[in-house]
């Protein structure tokens, strides 16, 4: 399995995992849990992908967790700005922080990855 497709597969399932995390850190956000999980899954795919088409090119372990920590926080951050554009409250210690940490694990695991298979 290629890295980029890793990095895309292991982003959607954190994703879903991300999302689902809405139901711990606020939750009145349960009657929108389903968008949520989907929203979050489709940031997860992109981060993934991101992270790993990253990974196959540069092979360091620092700079591809912080690549994945900017990519995760960037993503994450942009949630937040449709949130504020909506009307909405937006959660940003409740989106950003499951976000980066999404990031940090696939750049850690991607990096892993293609420094194994080389």
């Amino acid at each position: 399995m290629k890295t980029p497709l890793y990095g895309l597969i292991l982003g959607g399932v954190l994703g879903i995992f991300d999302g689902l995390s809405a139901l711990v850190s606020a939750p009145e956000v349960a009657p929108q849990i389903v968008s949520i999980v989907i929203g979050s899954t489709v940031k997860g795919l992109i981060t993934g992908i991101l992270i790993g088409l990253f990974a196959r090119k540069v092979h360091s372990f620092p700079l591809g967790l912080l690549f994945g920590l900017t990519v995760g926080l960037v993503l994450a951050y942009g949630v937040c700005l449709l949130q504020t554009s909506a009307g909405q409250k937006p959660y940003y210690w409740q989106i950003m922080l499951p976000g980066a940490i999404l990031g940090v694990i696939v750049g850690y695991a991607t990096q892993r990855r293609e420094t194994m298979t080389g």
